[in-house]
């Protein structure tokens, strides 16, 4: 068992090295969290003595990553937008990608204006949040059908201290009546039997899979769009 932080983030890299192409990063990631440490105090700290308990629990993190489920459900952490955001198995982990979709909002928002916004299928709460952050004049609403995924965007939302209405029910559903200068959504487009699922099998496939053809939540977003957004409004998938 490794006697100190540095032999544990050495032999950790090692592990990891022949399933995981991010070996190092992924072994400064799960070290930093079992012993509670900083990026810079896991430099500076490395003839630090591990205990029994964290030893043994980096041991089981480690066989977790090696079966590839991903760092963020190890840490229960992910950072969005330069967020730190809780997430779990309910929830899609956010994508830096997904970031674009951010970029492309604000670029539509203007700085002051009081936009309603609506984000479908927010899952964690990532796009809804970044975009609550950014806009605060906005009145920004989140849906999904995840009671599971709602309690944790409420929980990121309450310790971020950003305002967001999140409503449970699928995509457009919990908007009837209202409309909106924008919608935004990230929403499943993998087709429901691609091989490449395999790879995501820790992910919630309700998040990444939409149909025979992928395209089963898109039609419905598209579909139900027109009637909940405003003149000129704008849907951005």
């Amino acid at each position: 068992m490794p006697s100190t932080v540095g032999d544990a983030l050495t032999r950790a890299a090692k592990t990891l090295a022949p399933s995981s192409p991010s070996a190092r990063l992924d072994a400064e990631l799960l070290v930093m969290h079992v012993c509670r440490l900083s990026r810079t105090e896991l430099l500076t700290r490395d003839r630090q003595p591990l205990t029994a308990e964290q030893a043994t629990e980096l041991g089981e993190l480690l066989a977790r990553r090696r079966q590839g489920e991903p760092i963020a459900y190890l840490t229960g952490r992910r950072e969005f937008w330069s967020l730190d955001l809780t997430v779990s198995p309910a929830t899609l982990v956010p994508r830096p990608e997904t970031e674009l979709l951010v970029e492309r909002a604000l670029a539509r928002i203007p700085l002051e204006a009081a936009w309603s916004v609506a984000d479908l299928g927010t899952g964690s709460g990532a796009i809804a949040l970044a975009i609550a952050r950014e806009r605060p004049r906005c009145r920004v609403v989140a849906t999904d059908n995840s009671p599971a995924a709602l309690a944790i965007a409420r929980a990121n939302a309450a310790r971020l201290n950003l305002s967001v209405d999140f409503r449970l029910g699928d995509w457009l559903a919990p908007l009837a009546g209202e409309t909106f200068d924008l919608l935004v959504s990230n929403p499943p487009y993998v087709a429901s039997g691609d091989p490449h699922l395999a790879a995501l099998r820790h992910e919630p496939v309700s998040a990444l899979a939409a149909g025979p053809d992928g395209l089963d939540a898109i039609r419905a977003i598209a579909a139900a769009a027109r009637a909940s957004l405003k003149p000129d409004g704008w849907l951005l998938l």
